[in-house]
């Protein structure tokens, strides 16, 4: 950047500083969550976990991509039924819907991305995981698994 005129290497370097400043300030910090199967095996994820009204708003969307083992648990702080979307979320997901206590009470696979179709709870919870399409196949999860997290009582 030194070979740059002046104004050009100020402006260069403030608009590099102001990402740097969005790219941290989006990022949250991950917690580990696991998922244990009925079939007795165990899934270690890391997520991020959605608090406020507007951590839960903003969600997924505008992410293009999510490492595998990663997702992100809404916490909606009080036990309800609760309806998702995808509206402008681009990653394909698996929605698991959980219980107060940890149990998984439903799971709604590979969700279409940038839908606007709600996708019901079925029932009342208390949070919702989000991992990426395939996850809970891949792994086993079904309804009735539990997930530990110190957001569950069990």
């Amino acid at each position: 950047m030194t070979s740059l005129p002046q104004p050009i290497r100020c402006l260069a370097i403030t608009w590099l500083a102001a990402i740097a400043w969005a790219s941290a300030a989006a990022a949250q910090q991950l917690e580990g969550l696991t998922i244990a199967t009925k079939a007795g095996d165990r899934h270690i994820f890391q997520v991020e976990v959605a608090r406020t009204p507007d951590q839960r708003s903003q969600g997924l969307m505008y992410r293009k991509s999510m490492p595998a083992d990663h997702g992100m648990l809404f916490d909606f702080e009080r036990v309800e039924p609760v309806s998702m979307w995808m509206k402008n979320t681009y990653i394909p997901l698996d929605m698991l819907f959980i219980r107060p206590d940890g149990t998984i009470a439903r799971i709604a696979a590979n969700t279409e991305p940038l839908s606007t179709r709600t996708i019901s709870s079925g029932e009342p919870v208390l949070s919702v995981l989000e991992l990426n399409a395939g996850s809970a196949a891949l792994h086993g999860i079904r309804p009735g698994d539990r997930a530990e997290h110190p957001l569950f009582k069990h």
